[in-house]
């Protein structure tokens, strides 16, 4: 363990392995941000893609959840994890570098778009599987809150940021130029990963079996019923949630006639509800129960995102920020799911027990992205993105009915 004493005795960036984690993550985020925004619009206005084949650009991104969340979970169980993140972010720097690359010499088409977005995608599974599981290796148990919490400040910070750097980019640069920004921000991350020098030992050979494995990690998460609810509402939640982001840029460029720069900074403006409740998470949790508020949480998430599906020109689009913002918030207080996961989770089986997690999570995305793009083909984007909203709050009803609602705390005892 990096310096336990320094994480007794002051804040958890203190310990400078994980101030390096830390860092590496941040920057890294924001790049993520910047390229969710830039992806679409350029498939939109620079290659001409129709709705449906903008919302594919997600569906392939998040496939990979899908397809081999649960043994790549497997994998990096059995790999040291610093090399793992390091190869993955320079890996994601090199594929979405090409993109402006392709841009320059006039031959970018939307085959190679949608090849980024996918190959890219594998590496992700790979770097948030290894990345969940690499932090308690860097701070003391007890300090596995407050590091999550800051972990989950980057995304919410990244949130914030992320769209409005990545419009003026767009703007001012156009898509491709905002690629060029995404891939240095992961070789910022690869920089600040090699100087973590904590050991990482590489796990001691045994006999495995990979579908036993897989078998062993569904047990786990099965076997503990808010363990099960939480990862059911994920789930779904995610389902409703891909569909509203994969038509979101779409609806806001062609429908509501929003300039990228501005699309940037209202997505900006509305994600402060996610930096807020970074900074308050667990203050909530220690005033109102950490169930509790998950519980509430999940209402505010459910019945922000249909605002979204009201907005208009002018002053309508308050309702996409109110919309933005509630969900924002409503979302980022989930950083007690990783801590609960964390703590009542073997720590042999954190690495696969959080593949299944994200793979239930993520691997809902990829249906819900083309799901999204089907409906709004047939009934339009406004009736897809209320549709989706109203899915997002009967899908909190899941963790109304679990064991939670007996809880004012989550029951960490392993």
């Amino acid at each position: 363990m990096a310096e336990p004493g320094v994480a007794a005795n002051g804040g958890v960036l203190r310990v400078s392995d994980f101030r390096r984690l830390w860092l590496a993550d941040g920057l890294s985020q924001v790049g993520s941000r910047i390229d969710f925004l830039a992806i679409p619009l350029l498939a939109a206005t620079t290659l001409s893609a129709s709705v449906l084949e903008v919302s594919l650009l997600r569906t392939f991104s998040t496939l990979p959840y899908l397809v081999l969340g649960l043994q790549i979970g497997a994998w990096c169980d059995r790999m040291r994890h610093r090399p793992v993140l390091i190869a993955a972010d320079l890996g994601r720097a090199a594929l979405f570098g090409s993109i402006p690359v392709a841009a320059v010499c006039g031959v970018l088409t939307l085959g190679q778009v949608y090849a980024v977005v996918l190959l890219a995608g594998v590496l992700t599974v790979f770097f948030s599987v290894a990345h969940q599981t690499y932090g308690p290796h860097l701070v003391e148990p007890g300090r596995l809150p407050e590091a999550n919490g800051l972990l989950q400040t980057n995304t919410s910070v990244a949130a914030v940021a992320g769209p409005g750097i990545g419009g003026a980019v767009v703007q001012f640069a156009g898509s491709a130029g905002a690629m060029a920004v995404d891939a240095l921000s992961y070789l910022w991350s690869a920089l600040w990963l090699s100087r973590v020098r904590t050991p990482d030992a590489r796990p001691e050979p045994a006999e495995r079996h990979l579908l036993r494995e897989i078998a062993e990690d569904l047990k786990a998460v099965a076997g503990n019923r808010i363990l099960l609810a939480i990862t059911v509402h994920g789930a779904v939640t995610s389902l409703f949630q891909s569909m509203q982001m994969a038509i979101s840029v779409v609806f806001l460029n062609r429908e509501i006639g929003l300039s990228p720069g501005v699309i940037g900074l209202l997505s900006s403006a509305m994600l402060t509800g996610a930096i807020l409740a970074g900074f308050t998470a667990r203050r909530f949790g220690d005033r109102f129960g950490s169930a509790r508020v998950l519980c509430a949480s999940a209402l505010l998430y459910g019945g922000s995102l249909p605002l979204s599906g009201l907005t208009s020109p002018g002053w309508g689009l308050l309702w996409y920020f109110a919309g933005g913002f509630g969900a924002g918030f409503g979302i980022t207080m989930n950083v007690f799911c990783v801590s609960f996961q964390q703590a009542v989770i073997p720590r042999r089986l954190l690495g696969r027990v959080g593949a299944v997690s994200q793979t239930v999570l993520f691997g809902a995305a990829p249906l819900g992205s083309l799901l999204g793009g089907l409906v709004a083909e047939v009934a339009g984007m406004r009736a897809t993105l209320l549709a989706a909203g109203a899915g997002a709050l009967a899908a909190s009803a899941i963790l109304l009915a679990s064991p939670l609602r007996k809880h004012r705390g989550l029951p960490v005892q392993p």
